[in-house]
């Protein structure tokens, strides 16, 4: 009788799922939340100590294993933009993962569960296919991305924004920086809709009265003016900036942020 110690199958698969958390993450060019793929690999050790547990076999049955894995994923993504995708890009990347182990434990006559040799193998094969397949994809690197919380008048809104080293906008009359988010990504901070004319948001939206400012741009696909307002505070990545502008557009927002700073 093969014996299994409870210890080494949570430590190991706390690695493994930790690792799957965090690749899956960054192949979606997401700003990484490792306490959160923590507390998905916790969920995900437990799990696979549990299979083995006297009266529990019935939790290794697939469709429970895919549940499992799927409440992983919504620990892991849950409030991203994209947890669709993110979930689905997890699940490829354990796929991938488990499939590597099997082969290598076929290839060395061996049987599950892995040892950490064989972890830590399959860790570099999945990993070199990821960038494989990534390397010539549009993914955003994490660097380029913050988290934003915006409040105004007792209200927040939480987005992810492009930090862009050519945004050259500022407030014509101080110089302070303006960042440029989407009509949604700052929905939350309004009673009511805003409205998409800028002289209109200017002047109708009572809670930016007297804290606005028209902002002129230039870019490639031609100029034009964004109404812009100065909320009450704006933190980035956790730490709180002085005197940033927001300015609204319609043509801000694309994979995986709404906002460009």
């Amino acid at each position: 009788m093969k014996i299994i110690y409870a210890d080494s199958v949570f430590f190991l698969n706390l690695a493994a799922d930790y690792f799957l958390c965090l690749v899956s993450a960054r192949a979606c060019g997401l700003v990484l939340k490792r306490g959160r793929y923590l507390a998905s690999a916790v969920l995900g050790a437990a799990y696979s100590v549990a299979v083995y547990l006297p009266g529990l076999e019935f939790l290794s049955h697939p469709l429970i294993m895919l549940c499992a894995a799927l409440a992983m994923g919504l620990v892991s993504f849950g409030g991203e933009a994209h947890i669709i995708k993110c979930c689905a890009v997890f699940l490829a990347v354990s796929a991938a993962f488990g499939g590597a182990i099997w082969g290598l434990c076929l290839a060395g006559g061996g049987a599950l569960p892995a040892s950490g040799r064989v972890l830590l193998l399959a860790f570099a094969m999945c990993y070199a296919l990821l960038s494989l397949i990534t390397k010539n994809l549009a993914v955003i690197p994490e660097r380029a991305r913050a988290e934003i919380t915006v409040t105004l008048g007792g209200r927040e809104a939480c987005f992810i924004a492009l930090i862009d080293s050519g945004n050259a906008l500022t407030d014509p009359i101080d110089g302070a920086p303006v960042m440029v988010a989407s009509r949604g990504a700052v929905a939350p901070l309004f009673a009511e809709a805003l409205p998409s004319d800028p002289i209109a948001l200017m002047t109708e939206v009572p809670e930016i009265i007297g804290k606005t400012r028209l902002i002129t741009y230039s870019s490639v696909g031609g100029s034009g003016m964004l109404g812009a307002f100065r909320p009450d505070s704006v933190a980035v990545s956790g730490k709180r900036e002085k005197n940033i502008l927001i300015a609204v557009s319609d043509n801000v927002s694309g994979d995986g942020f709404e906002a460009v700073l």
